[in-house]
Formats: C-alpha cells, sequence, structure tokens
C-alpha cells in the first residue's frame, strides 16, 4: 500500500518531519479507554507509530486494504498520475451546494445559513475534516517580547507572543501556540492583518521556496499600512501520524487516540489561527474586522479551512493547496484521495476520510470542495496556484479552479458576485473583480508572484477602517 509522491514533495516531506514531533514508540493498537490509573493519576499519552495508527484506524473502520495512490514519479508505473485533460474523468459530476438533503433547493440567504451551510459543515466533520471537541481548552496569550525594527524603509514593532493552552485537565501534555505579531509603528489607527501559516520555527519568516525578485510580501503588506503574523502550526499539533495523542488533539482526548470522526490537523490548525484571532481582538494595533488568513501548501488547506470554518476571518488567501483543500476531490488529476488517505497525510483528515480510498470512492463523497469554498461565502477568497511546467500538475490548478466555479451559485445567492467565467483562464489571468478571485502564477510551489494581484483584490474590501475604538 506505498503511496508514491513527486520528488519535490518527499523533499517537502523530509523537511517537514525535522520540524514535526520525533518519532514515537509503538504500542498496543488498541489502548485502554481508561484515562486515569487506579490511584486516580493521569495515564501518560498512547504511544503509536504512525503506521500503526493508520492501521487501528483501518481497522476500526473495517478495511483491510486502500487503494494506491497516484504516482507522480513514474509516468510508466501503473497508477501514474494523469497530468493529461483529455484524461480526467469525462462524467464529473458535483453535489448541488444549495440542494438540502430533504430535496429542496435554498432560495434566500437566510435558508442558506439556517439550513444548507450547517448540513454542509455536519459532512465536513464527519467525513472529510473531523469534529472538534464541544468544548475546547482555553488560552491565555502573553508578549513574551516586544522589538523595533524596519522592514523595508518603515519602522515597525513586532511582538512574540506565546499562548499557553489550559492543561489543568490533562497536565501530561503542553501546548503553547507561537505567534508574531507586526504593525507599522506610526499607525494612527488599528490596521489589517494577515495572517500566515508559517512554515519556520518561532518568528521565523517561514520556511519554503524563495519567492521572486523585489519586495517581500511582508515588506509589500508593511508599505500598505497593513500588518502580518505568523502562527507556527506545529506548535498546535504536529504534521505526522504519530504526533495525533499529542498537541491540541491529544491534549483533548487526554493522551488517547482519534476516534474516526475526531478532527485531524488541518481543523487543529485552523482551531491555532481562530485562537490568534481572538487575540487580536484585544489588541488595539489590529483591526479585528479585517484581518485575512493565508497559507501555501498543506497551509494553504488549513487556510481554507479557517477561512470556511471561523466567519470572523475576512478573507483569505489560498495558495496551493490541493487535494485536501480546494481542488476538487472528485476530478481525477494529479494527487487523489488515495494518496491524502496514505499513511503520510491521513493526520490531516477525520478517520472517516479513509473509507473513500477502500471500500468507497471519491464519488460517494457527500460534498466536495467547491462546497467547502463556499462555505467562505460571502467573504472573499483568492486561490493562488503556480504553473504546470513548473510547480507540477500534482496541485492540479484548473481543478481548484473549478471549485471556485462551483461556487459561484452560492456567492451570487448572498449577493456577491462570482468568478465570471467557467472557463479556465491562460496563465497570468487575474481573474478579481468577484469575490471569488483567481490566479496562476508563471512560478512554482510559492505564493510570491500573487501576493501583488492578492494586495490589489484585498484592498477593495479593506479601503475602509472597521473599527472604531
Amino acid at each position: 500500500m506505498l503511496n508514491t509522491v513527486p520528488r519535490e514533495t518527499i523533499r517537502w516531506l523530509v523537511w517537514f518531519s525535522i520540524l514535526a514531533c520525533p518519532f514515537a514508540i509503538p504500542a498496543e493498537d488498541k489502548p485502554s479507554e481508561t484515562k486515569q490509573s487506579e490511584r486516580g493519576e493521569p495515564k501518560p499519552p498512547v504511544e503509536l507509530t504512525t503506521q500503526a495508527d493508520h492501521k487501528r484506524l483501518l481497522d476500526l473502520l473495517g478495511i483491510k486494504e486502500l487503494r494506491r495512490g497516484a504516482n507522480g514519479n513514474d509516468p510508466k508505473a501503473p497508477n501514474a498520475a494523469n497530468y493529461d485533460e483529455s484524461k480526467v474523468n469525462p462524467d464529473l459530476k458535483l453535489p448541488d451546494p444549495l440542494l438540502l438533503k430533504s430535496g429542496d433547493k435554498v432560495t434566500t440567504a437566510e435558508a442558506w445559513k439556517t439550513r444548507r451551510r450547517p448540513e454542509l459543515i455536519e459532512d465536513f466533520d464527519r467525513e472529510i475534516y473531523g469534529r472538534v471537541p464541544k468544548v475546547t481548552p482555553s488560552v491565555k496569550w502573553k508578549v513574551t517580547e516586544t522589538s523595533e525594527q524596519k522592514v523595508g524603509d518603515t519602522p515597525v514593532v513586532t511582538k512574540k507572543l506565546v499562548g499557553h493552552v489550559d492543561n489543568s485537565a490533562y497536565p501530561l501534555i503542553t501546548v503553547d501556540l507561537q505567534l508574531t505579531l507586526t504593525t507599522p509603528t506610526d499607525a494612527k489607527r488599528p490596521v489589517p492583518v494577515i495572517l500566515e501559516f508559517g512554515f519556520g520555527g518561532f518568528g521565523g519568516r517561514g520556511f519554503g521556496p524563495p519567492g521572486p525578485r523585489g519586495p517581500t510580501w511582508q515588506e509589500q503588506l508593511i508599505a500598505k499600512g497593513w500588518g502580518y503574523a505568523i502562527i507556527v502550526p506545529n506548535s498546535i499539533q504536529a504534521d505526522n501520524g504519530a504526533g495525533l495523542t499529542r498537541g491540541i488533539i491529544g491534549l483533548c482526548n487526554q493522551g488517547q487516540p482519534r476516534k474516526v470522526d475526531d478532527w485531524g490537523a488541518l481543523r487543529a490548525w485552523a482551531w491555532g489561527a481562530s485562537r490568534a484571532l481572538d487575540y487580536f481582538e484585544t489588541d488595539k494595533s489590529v483591526d479585528p474586522k479585517r484581518v485575512g488568513i493565508e497559507g501555501l501548501s498543506r497551509y494553504g488547506k488549513a487556510a481554507i479551512v479557517t477561512l470556511a470554518y471561523d466567519e470572523r476571518f475576512a478573507i483569505g488567501f489560498i495558495a496551493s493547496s490541493g487535494e485536501g483543500g480546494a481542488k476538487l476531490h472528485r476530478r481525477n488529476f494529479g494527487e487523489l484521495v488515495e494518496n491524502v488517505a496514505s499513511s503520510g497525510e491521513y493526520h490531516w483528515m477525520a478517520g472517516n476520510f479513509l473509507k473513500y480510498a477502500g471500500p468507497l470512492t471519491w464519488d460517494d463523497l457527500p460534498v466536495d470542495s467547491h462546497e467547502l469554498v463556499a462555505l467562505c461565502a460571502p467573504r472573499p477568497v483568492f486561490i493562488s496556484v503556480g504553473s504546470q511546467q513548473v510547480e507540477g500538475g500534482w496541485i492540479d490548478a484548473k481543478g481548484m479552479f473549478l471549485a471556485g466555479v462551483g461556487a459561484g451559485p452560492v456567492y451570487k445567492l448572498l449577493g456577491q458576485s462570482d468568478l465570471g467565467t467557467a472557463e479556465f483562464p491562460p496563465q497570468e489571468t487575474a481573474l478579481i473583480d468577484g469575490a471569488i478571485a483567481f490566479r496562476q502564477h508563471n512560478g512554482g510551489h510559492t505564493a510570491g508572484p500573487n501576493w501583488p494581484t492578492f494586495l490589489q483584490f484585498a484592498d477593495r474590501y479593506f479601503q475602509e477602517p472597521a473599527r472604531k475604538d
């Protein structure tokens, strides 16, 4: 059941494994449900390898074997990834985002809000991303360092923060969220802020491919008089299956493994971003009504999940999110459902997601990614991707574009403009006139070349201050 991915992705996985928690020690596959010893002391977290936890979920689901994912390395392999549009499944049929389970179609914004949106949230919770516990621990933010420097030519103030998650119910796991916030020193009023899921360590500029020559994305934001923030995903939840009994997921489960509908890492990272927004609501330098979320690759997946679930975020910059993000699950191009269900990536999702790479197929999914984009409505969302020649087809640029197209009816119902076309545009074409935006730049696996276009798009929504205090 080995799953193959492009060599570029393998290099990324090596870096991510360095950033993630250390390898776990194997343990029994079916640990006791008892969470306290006979003396009333908490039991230590269950230790499982990624492979053991993956198998445990398959056993819970009654799955003996998963289908192999697409092979992105060998075009002659029997399961070679498809990068040919002429070979994409021709009978692609997507669920109607406005069709209720009762068979009725919603025709008003109120019906979308009170009836259809909750139905979609339930399906995504149960089958795709997993359920966040009804009660999660509180987070206490503390500014640990304040410094002044310049970003470009503009003086700024940078705050380094730690968000300590209350672990009094299970002291054996500590979760301290790591966040930095940078705003212009001379700002006369609270400023918009773009929050990024950062690749790097605490307070770093992030690990990832180099962007284009010219101002960095941070310099571009500060030059506009806006601010930026970086949250470290691995301070919230490790990016591997072995870490699922630790981090915020493990803390909430008191060190026990997940149930099949428990949240995965994408929802956990999104939860952490929401806690950062909680802090921004208390910081007088930030306008909390004008906070956006941005991420690349797996953190692009986390960014669109954040925007879809937390309606306080005003805008999203979703870069190269691919399968498990904005890419249509049902489209046979590049990375597939089977790849994400493998032991290398399953931890991002709910355990139930594995069913669709085993006894079921992607056509059995109750929802698809155009409905994830629709959950962001009516707020603006910018879908970004690199070129197939440089970034490769693994991400599936057209599959993400079509998800934006499929979300259009919901945006229009809520009084916003859609993409304006269903025809895949030429590379470097900026579709930014509606609330759903799309641009494919000519570079690789990076958001860098699309930052200027995103800021032009966002400027339409962030022109006037929203905070009055």
